[in-house]
Order: structure tokens, then C-alpha cells, then sequence
């Protein structure tokens, strides 16, 4: 038996001149100030170094090509935007580099595919990353990898070769996780030398996105609960001697947006974490903490998503994780007694819904 577990590397730029860009792990590695900063791709890397190289005082620009941090939660994917840009982050949106020129002066004149053209002193390519399966010979042994990416199409992960397995980022459609990475590791090791049966579970991995606003995630997003929920309804009403499968939605290409509205119940709330208070140039009136619930209202008000932007994101919603996997309700939440005064309470006392139209800011402390 083998184990493909090599990782992926930062996806090089297509465009001419792409060869001029550093990666991520290039820019941790520079022996002086990357100064001003392009930026290309709209992922956790991207925009997680776009927030500290501002923060740090480089003048820098994201290019995006679609949206930022696609297969996130929409809502909140634009609030992280706002608050970057007011922040001092600028942001391309709708292009990608045409073209990347050095010039004389040890610059680079970067072109974009919406005409525009800036000079930067160091340009970073984050659009991705590319799984490092192309030197293994794999297809000598049968194994299909992707002619994109490289990485491997798995069940339990086990390749199409029945003696070669997969781990981590080389897995097409996973989260490209290290946790994950790890965690999958070791169930596999328990099937094949521990007697277990029990496969990894991909769905319902907390994570967390450490922008300028921290975000955390579990669940559905709601824009993937809408298109989930909506299909899961129609094909029931279509054929109503089918099982319901509201509890392991798919992800289907079409969407019935108002039966998956219809079907789901949305919390949210935009409150002021305790320690930014004491700051006034958070501009907390504007840019707020923001966390949402999504429930489903066909079986018995399941919560199938969790978000949540504000500080310390990551520990706040490590702290759901468990409850998600095994799964609960809302009712289960809002009888939790939250700790105050914490930003992970707020969760407790969630009471606005989407649907009445009434506003999600909260008041008091």
C-alpha cells in the first residue's frame, strides 16, 4: 500500500511575467519590506496578508478576480471586505494581471485584464494552490489526478488504484486544512491496521479566517442552505414517497431560492465586542462584531450553519465545534447560559430572525 500525502505548493501565475511573483511562503522570507504590494487571489492567504501588510504599513492592493473567499457565507464575506477597504486595503475587483514587466528600477508594472495598469515594488501570487503529485509518477500505476490541479478523486481516501491512498491537501473538493490533514491520517491508519470502520467526517469542520475582522465558520453557508434546502424541498413536493433528506443536504447545480428561504430560519446580530469599546477608531457604529445562526425549520429548527465575525474567531468557534458534529437545535443554544461578558454569548441570545425585518443590532452590553 501507498500513502500520497506530499501537500500542494502556491499555484504559479499563468499570465507572462508570472514568474516575477513571490508566494506566501516567499513573502515571510524577505529580508526587507515588500513595500508597495499587489496581491492576486481572494482566499484566506490572500486576504489574511493583505490585512497585515496594511496593518504593517504597506501600500497594498488585492486583485479579485470573482468574489472574495469563495464558498463562504456572503454576507460576511462583504463585510470583511468593507472593513479591509476602510481600513486601507484596496481592492481590484473583476480582474487578474494580464501581464507582469520588471522595470528599470527593480519594479514591476503589473496589467490587468481590465486595462489598468499600477507599478508595484513586490507582486504575490495567492490564487490558490496546486497539489505536488506532478514528480510522483502516478499515473505509471493507473492513479488519475487532475490535469488542473493535480489532486487525486477519493472515497475514504482511497484513489481509483484500490492500494493507494490520499491524504490532506492533495484531495480534490477537501478543506485544505492542516487539522484536517491530520485528523483524516489517523482514522485511516485505524481502518487499515486498527480494525476500525469508521471513515473521516468532512462536513461540519469549524474554521477560522484570521483577517483584519476574524471570521469563523461551521456549517452550511447561507447561500449554500438556501440552494440546499430549496432543492431538498422540491424534489420532496416532486416525489413525496422519496425520503427527506433535509438532515444530509446535497449541493445541487439549479436553486429554488424561495423554498430554501422558506425552509430555513436565519439569527443574526451585529454587537460591539467588549474590548473594542475602548477603542474608538474600531468605528464600532459602522464596522461591528455580526454572528449568524441558520436553522432549519422543517426539522425542528437544526441549526445547519454558524458565522461569526470578531475577535478571537477562531476559539469562539472551535468552541461549537463539537456541538455541530453531534448536532443540536436552536432551542438547545438559547438555553445555554452564555459567559459574560464574552463575544461566544451572544450566540445564546440570538432573538432577531431575518424574516421579521427588525433590526440585528444589539443593545446593551
Amino acid at each position: 500500500r501507498a500513502l500520497v500525502a506530499t501537500g500542494g505548493r502556491p499555484t504559479a501565475l499563468s499570465c507572462p511575467g508570472g514568474e516575477h511573483a513571490i508566494s506566501s511562503d516567499d513573502l515571510f522570507s524577505l529580508d526587507k519590506s515588500p513595500g508597495k504590494t499587489c496581491i492576486i487571489g481572494a482566499g484566506y492567504v490572500a486576504l489574511e496578508c493583505g490585512g497585515f501588510l496594511t496593518a504593517l504599513g504597506c501600500d497594498t492592493t488585492i486583485a479579485v478576480r470573482s468574489v472574495l473567499l469563495r464558498g463562504f457565507d456572503r454576507e460576511c464575506c462583504d463585510k470583511i471586505g468593507a472593513f479591509m477597504a476602510a481600513k486601507g486595503t484596496k481592492f481590484i475587483h473583476g480582474a487578474t494581471p494580464s501581464n507582469i514587466a520588471p522595470t528599470a528600477d527593480g519594479k514591476y508594472e503589473v496589467t490587468f485584464t481590465n486595462g489598468s495598469t499600477d507599478v508595484f515594488d513586490t507582486v504575490m501570487a495567492a490564487a490558490g494552490r496546486t497539489a505536488d503529485t506532478a514528480g510522483l509518477n502516478l499515473a505509471a500505476v493507473g492513479v488519475e489526478a487532475s490535469p488542473k490541479n493535480g489532486k487525486l478523486q477519493c472515497v475514504d481516501e482511497q484513489t481509483n488504484v484500490p492500494y493507494v491512498y490520499a491524504i490532506g491537501d492533495v484531495l480534490q473538493g477537501l478543506p485544505e486544512l492542516t487539522p484536517v490533514a491530520i485528523q483524516a491520517g489517523i482514522m485511516l491508519a485505524r481502518r487499515m491496521f486498527g480494525g476500525a470502520s469508521e471513515a473521516m467526517d468532512y462536513k461540519n469542520i469549524a474554521t477560522a479566517v484570521f483577517t483584519p475582522i476574524e471570521y469563523g465558520a461551521i456549517g452550511l453557508s447561507e447561500e449554500e442552505a438556501i440552494e440546499a434546502y430549496g432543492e431538498s424541498a422540491a424534489r420532496v413536493a416532486a416525489h413525496p414517497a422519496l425520503p427527506d433528506t433535509h438532515l444530509t443536504p446535497t449541493f445541487p447545480t439549479h436553486t429554488n431560492a424561495v423554498l430554501g428561504e422558506a425552509n430555513l430560519e436565519v439569527y443574526h446580530s451585529e454587537f460591539v465586542p467588549l474590548e473594542w469599546s475602548l477603542s474608538p477608531e474600531r468605528e464600532t457604529d459602522t464596522y461591528s462584531g455580526f454572528c449568524k445562526v441558520i436553522c432549519d425549520k422543517t426539522a425542528n429548527m437544526n441549526v445547519v450553519g454558524m458565522h461569526y465575525l470578531g475577535p478571537n474567531a477562531g476559539e469562539v468557534t472551535q468552541g461549537y465545534g463539537v456541538a455541530m458534529k453531534k448536532g443540536f437545535n436552536f432551542r438547545d443554544l438559547s438555553e445555554t447560559v452564555g459567559i459574560h461578558p464574552t463575544t461566544s454569548e451572544v450566540f445564546t441570545t440570538l432573538t432577531v430572525t431575518k424574516s421579521s425585518g427588525a433590526s440585528a443590532a444589539a443593545a446593551g452590553c
